[in-house]
Parts: C-alpha cells; structure tokens; sequence
C-alpha cells in the first residue's frame, strides 16, 4: 500500500497521484507540486489514503509544500503575461506565414517555460518560429499540436443543449464517438444536429448507448417479417426506448395499412417472442430447476387418463392448473439433456407399464362410470 493525494491542474484534466511526503491536505486546497513541466501549482481532489501498488506508477513526484497567497499572486501575474506571450506569439506566426492557428499560451508557475498551443491540417515546420519566440522571451520555447476536441476543451464554450461542455466541465478522457450510435439511437444524420461545437459528433452520443444496444437486441429488426394478432407483417419502425413497434401490413397489391404493438404481442416467424427478458435467461431458468417428483407425474398421467374414460375430472384451483403445466416444462428440459439411447429405453419403459396396467380389469366407480384402475 501507498499514500497518495490526487492533484487536478486543470478543471477538465485528469487527477494525478503524487507523494504527500508528509503533508496533510484536505479536498479543495492547493498545493505545488513537481511535474514534467516543472514546478505547478494544482488543486487537491483526493485527499491523503492508501491505495495499492498496482494502481500507481512508480516512482511518485513528491508534493512541494501547500500554496500561500503569494503563490497566487504570482499565478495572477503569469495570467497577464500570457495574454501578451500569445498576442506576440500571433505576430510571429503571420511573419512566418505560417499556416497553424494559436489557442493558448501558458506559463508554467516558475516561468521557466512556455507553451503554446496550436491546431493545424498537417505537420508544420515551426523551428524558425522556435527560434523567434525564445529570442523575445528569453526562455524555453516549447509548441505543441492538438486536435479539435482538444481545443475545445481548453476554450470552453456552450453546446446545443445549453449547457457548458462536457469536455471542459467533467470528462477526464475523449471516448471514441461513431455514427453508428447516432442511428441506433434513432437521432438525425444532419451533421449540424449531432455535431459539437468542434465540429466532432458529439460526446453526449456515448452516455446512453449501452442502453440502446441492450434494448435492440430485445426487439425486432426493421425489414423483419413478424406474426400479430391481426396476422403476419414487416417491421416499418421500432420505437426502442418504448419498446412499442409499427408494422406495415400489404392489402392488395397497392393499399398499406399501419399499426402499432407493444413488442409483447409480436413473435417471429421462427417462433421466437420478444419481451423485456432475453429468451438465454428463461432457458437457463428452466433447466437448472430441480427433478419433478414421480407422485406428481402419476397425478398428471390419471387425469389425462380420467377424462379419456369419461370420468369427471375434480375441479382444480388455477394455480394447481399452473404448476401441471410447469412440471411439464421442467421434465421435457430435463428430458433434453439427457443421451437419446437413455431417452427411448425410458419411453419403452414406461410405455410397457402403462400397456400392463391397462390390462388390469375395470372396477366400477360410484357414479356408475368406469375409472382408469389408478
């Protein structure tokens, strides 16, 4: 186990784990601390624990010490500088004639370093650039390319919805986005409907997808033939999250006529019914359920039997009615798993003693029938 405090520099970034070296700090303060860049001042957002070795990446940075007021006055003071880094940062590139545009610039809290960020359709030969910037700022130069998504992120703005973007609010990583989910989801293709302010389909896409996907394959596909009760059609449209679907049924050889069901009520033509419970679960349900016992399928075989002869069967309750019918179940399951050589000894068996029994003479019954000899 290791003691570790996770540090955000970015209110969008990721949280990284660095050594507290001793120092006890508490959700919300800001401490400096070592990273690739130098020494940086971040916010904690996990608190001193203990967490296992694999979950880290030796060796840790340590944590400096905890920020003071003059550790944010010169925060302050790095802002302004950015501003004038990136407005003479502009200029050079234009001399250069450059094509590559800037997003931002930032200091790093020692200002011994500056970066600059920028986005491009290729690879840009920058070194005369390089060469520019660190004889202004008489310090180290560092540029560095990003996609879209990044810029964005590093930007912030608002989305269609409303709302701040999810990639500068709370996303710590970009998930891969496909049109895919789009249609899946039932949404327009319009590129200006599911497209983000970065011009990428958006991160939203990818929230609910695995709902969607569960959802789909309980249902019918578009194109597929199903039975309803008013007869056989094609699937036209299927409304997932509802889990209702429209049918187009052919009358004549022009007229087409349109209904809606609740997917309960529709079976494929190969007989399979959807519901809300994948049909894997409630075979597996049924032949992991235990033996019938032999009393109850004697009492399943004499009613049978009864009727035939034409004795009056006693009246059962509805739910006697239901477990029949279920034993029923259980025994062809278990019928199934068991070899067909051991499955037709087992139906010559039975069959002789019910050809024995029936042999036996009748006995008169009360009711001045003949009962089964059971």
């Amino acid at each position: 186990m290791v003691e570790i405090i996770g540090v955000k520099f970015n209110n969008a970034g990721k949280a990284y784990y660095f050594d507290p070296k001793g120092i006890q700090a508490k959700v919300g303060e800001h401490v400096l601390a070592e990273t690739a860049h130098g020494l940086e001042m971040g916010k904690v957002v996990i608190a001193n624990r203990m967490v296992e070795d694999g979950e880290i990446v030796a060796p840790l940075k340590p944590i400096q010490r905890l920020a003071t007021e003059a550790d944010f006055k010169q925060v302050e003071e790095n802002k302004e500088k950015e501003k004038e880094a990136f407005a003479l940062a502009v200029e050079k590139i234009a001399e250069h004639k450059l094509d590559m545009k800037l997003v931002d610039a930032e200091y790093t809290f020692d200002r011994s370093k500056i970066l600059f960020y920028f986005t491009a359709d290729g690879r840009v030969d920058f070194r005369e650039l390089v060469k520019s910037l660190a004889g202004v700022f008489r310090t180290r130069i560092e540029l560095r390319q990003i996609g879209v998504r990044d810029e964005a992120r590093q930007l912030g703005s608002y989305g269609i919805c409303g709302r701040y973007l999810c990639c500068s609010g709370f996303l710590n990583d970009f998930h891969p986005v496909s049109i895919k989910m789009a249609k899946e989801q039932g949404l327009s293709l319009n590129p200006t409907k599911i497209s983000g302010v970065c011009g990428r389909l958006m991160c939203c896409l990818q929230y609910e997808q695995n709902a969607y996907e569960d959802m789909l394959a309980r249902l019918p596909k578009k194109g597929e033939k199903v039975a309803t009760p008013d007869g056989d059609g094609i699937v036209a449209d299927v409304a997932t999250l509802k889990g209702n679907v429209r049918v187009r049924f052919q009358e004549g050889e022009e007229a087409v006529r349109f209904e809606n069901y609740p997917v309960g009520q529709l079976r494929s033509l190969a007989g399979r019914k959807w519901d809300s419970i994948p049909p894997e679960s409630v075979v597996e349900e049924e032949i992991d359920s235990e033996p019938v016992a032999m009393e109850e399928q004697g009492e399943a075989v004499s009613e049978v039997m009864a009727e035939d002869a034409g004795e009056k069967k006693p009246e059962n309750s509805k739910q006697e009615k239901n477990q029949n019918k279920n034993n029923n179940h259980k025994r062809r399951n278990r019928n199934r798993r068991k070899p067909s050589g051991e499955r037709k000894s087992e139906q010559k068996q039975n069959s002789n003693v019910t050809k024995q029994k029936q042999e036996k003479p009748e006995k008169p019954v009360g009711n001045g029938g003949y009962g089964s000899g059971y």
